[in-house]
């Protein structure tokens, strides 16, 4: 017979500190309840929550388009390596890695996963004066000699949060 599964309770004590350094703070400006749209156009295509979870150490993205695969990411500044990190993962099955970080102007990172072949993928999250976030998508089939736009996002502040 199993043994039941117990709930593990923290041990007494302060709760460990958060991420503290500035560092972690540099892709805030993305965290909100947000209504999607294609860069310069005004049709919803999808809604998205980014949320600072886990004592400030984690960005969580939640995808959900209107139509098609939901997904999401995990984000976090990864000190040893002093860059950024995302993963993707969606209702396909899909998985993609990015490393890059912040050029005192936007998020920049890039990875593989997302662009078929193989190819580069670079995506560029930017803070607009009103607020919103635009998420530019490129790829690269040639190692990130040129790069030809795959999609462009602009992240408005949500209507109604979900």
């Amino acid at each position: 017979m199993a043994t039941p599964a117990v709930a593990q309770t923290a041990p007494p004590g302060p709760p460990p500190p958060g991420c503290t350094a500035p560092e972690f703070r540099q892709f805030d400006f993305w965290v909100g309840y947000w209504d999607v749209y294609p860069t310069g156009q005004d049709q919803l295509v999808a809604q998205s929550r980014i949320e600072k979870l886990y004592n400030g150490c984690v960005i969580r993205e939640n995808w959900m388009p209107l139509n098609g695969q939901t997904g999401g990411s995990l984000n976090t500044w990864v000190a040893s390596a002093k860059q950024w990190r995302q993963l993707w993962t969606d209702s396909s099955a899909s998985w993609a890695e990015f490393r890059g970080g912040y050029d005192g102007k936007a998020m920049v990172l890039t990875g593989t996963g997302l662009a078929p072949n193989g190819a580069l993928t670079r995506m560029t999250y930017s803070r607009g004066t009103d607020g919103a976030v635009r998420q530019l998508g490129e790829n690269s089939a040639d190692g990130g000699k040129t790069w030809m736009p795959s999609f462009d996002f602009t992240y408005r502040p949500a209507k109604e949060a979900k």
